[in-house]
Parts: structure tokens; C-alpha cells; sequence
């Protein structure tokens, strides 16, 4: 009878265990469906997107360290006429109440001089500084920012204008940071591992939904329809640079620096 009691217990307690996670599937797919909705509804409240700011670039050959790197058209598949961007960058922007007036700036790029994949969130100065010059430090360019960095070393950290302790009234910058791999010695998952495993478990969050697909597309088709048609060069950028030159245009009309021209090397 005991040992009847204990294997009618363990289905019982297994199957408890299979409706929790049943169910636990069920709001994930749940809470994976809304967040579909929100992104699909991001894309189609964006402004359509502009030639004039976008800059497109191709990497060329560049030699360093008596090392010379290849340029894109170098390669004998190539073209050696190829107008095939290796680099793009835009501003977008999304016709909304919260964010409207917010430049959104993207870049991607290839034989560039770091690789790395991360969110910047730079926040606005303060209208009317009082204190403008005064301080030892360009407040203009050193704007407070959050900074999400998915690859390599994944981190979240705010730099922040904080005073120098003393009499004086100096600024300097300070990192508040959250380094994954010094807080943490769990081995972090690869993308590709979380990607399996989600699904698996029926979580749809890290998924494009087809209408999120057909929404993206229908924002960068007209204007790759437009640099196709009008056959537009891309700006040649030396094999590991920052980019074209007209990236830094752009940002600079939005009054945005992009992370990778500052003098920070980030330490944990």
C-alpha cells in the first residue's frame, strides 16, 4: 500500500507538473503575441524613409601594418562596377505623440574597425545651461547615455556627468555599469542556443510574425527600389574605418554623436 501511495502520488505531482507547464507555455505565447503587436505597430507608424538620410558606403582596400586588407570589389566574384553597399545608415522616425521629433539612427557595416552590437539611448541636454564652459568639460559632447550592448561582452551601463569630489565645481564622466560576465559566472547562452530553446517551449517573443516582416519591408523597399533605379554609388570607406564620412554627417544633423567616435573604452 506505501509504495502504491508514493507511485500514485509521483503521476499525480508529474502531472501537475505538465498542466504548470502547459499553461506556462500558453502566456508566453500569450505575452509573445502582444509584443508581435507592438512591433508591427512600431513599423507602421514610421515616417517613410527619406534618400536624404540614409549614407551608403563600400569598404575599399586599405593597408595598416604593412598588412593590405582587400577591397569589396577586390573579391573575383565581384563586379569590379559593383554599387553594392557594404555599409548603410539611416535616421527614422516614428509619427507618434511620444517620440515624435525623436531621430531613431541605425548603422551596420561590414570590414569595419570593431565588432560589436549595441543600443544607444543619448538623452537631450538641458535648454539654457547656466553653467556652459565652466565646468573643464564639453557638455555638448559629453551627453549622459544609456548604453545596451548585446555582443561582445554583454553589458548595460549609464555614463554620467557627475561633479569631482572637492571645492572646486569641476565635471567628469562615470560609467554605472552591469558587466555580465564579472557579475555572473554562469556561462551566458548563444544567441542561437535561447533561439532553440525558445522554440521549443513555444515562446514567440525573440520570433518575427509575417505582418512585422511585410511591415519592415514595406519601409526600406521604396528607397532600395530608389538607389537600384538611380544606380547611386555608394562612398568608399577604408578596410577598417569607422565608416563613410557622410555617416557622421548624418548623425551630425540630428545633433547625435554615434558611440564609436567618443574616446571611451569601456572597462568592467
Amino acid at each position: 500500500m506505501h509504495g502504491a501511495a508514493d507511485i500514485h502520488s509521483r503521476r499525480r505531482a508529474g502531472g501537475g507538473a505538465a498542466v504548470q507547464r502547459t499553461q506556462s507555455q500558453t502566456g508566453a505565447g500569450r505575452w509573445g503575441h502582444i509584443l508581435q503587436d507592438a512591433q508591427v505597430k512600431v513599423l507602421r507608424s514610421m515616417k517613410p524613409l527619406q534618400l536624404e538620410d540614409v549614407a551608403i558606403g563600400q569598404y575599399k582596400s586599405h593597408t595598416k601594418g604593412g598588412t593590405t586588407y582587400p577591397g569589396y570589389t577586390d573579391d573575383k566574384t565581384v563586379p569590379k562596377d559593383s554599387v553594392t553597399p557594404t555599409f548603410a545608415a539611416a535616421a527614422l522616425f516614428i509619427n507618434n505623440a511620444r517620440w515624435d521629433g525623436v531621430p531613431f539612427l541605425m548603422k551596420a557595416g561590414k570590414a569595419l574597425h570593431t565588432k560589436r552590437a549595441e543600443i544607444r539611448v543619448q538623452f537631450r541636454h538641458v535648454p539654457g545651461n547656466l553653467y556652459k564652459g565652466s565646468f573643464g568639460t564639453d557638455l555638448d559632447r559629453a551627453t549622459n547615455e544609456l548604453v545596451i550592448r548585446v555582443q561582445p561582452d554583454e553589458a548595460i551601463y549609464l555614463k554620467i556627468n557627475n561633479k569631482i569630489p572637492g571645492l572646486g565645481m569641476r565635471l567628469d564622466r562615470s560609467n554605472l555599469n552591469l558587466h555580465y560576465a564579472a557579475r555572473y559566472s554562469k556561462e551566458i547562452p548563444d544567441a542561437y542556443e535561447r533561439l532553440l530553446l525558445d522554440a521549443v517551449e513555444g515562446e514567440r517573443r525573440l520570433f518575427i510574425r509575417s505582418d512585422e516582416l511585410d511591415a519592415a519591408w514595406s519601409l526600406f523597399t521604396p528607397l532600395l527600389k530608389e538607389l537600384d533605379e538611380k544606380r547611386i554609388a555608394p562612398e568608399l570607406y577604408p578596410y577598417g574605418s569607422r565608416g563613410p564620412v557622410s555617416a557622421h554627417y548624418l548623425a551630425a544633423k540630428y545633433n547625435v554623436r554615434w558611440g564609436d567616435l567618443s574616446a571611451e573604452h569601456y572597462q568592467a
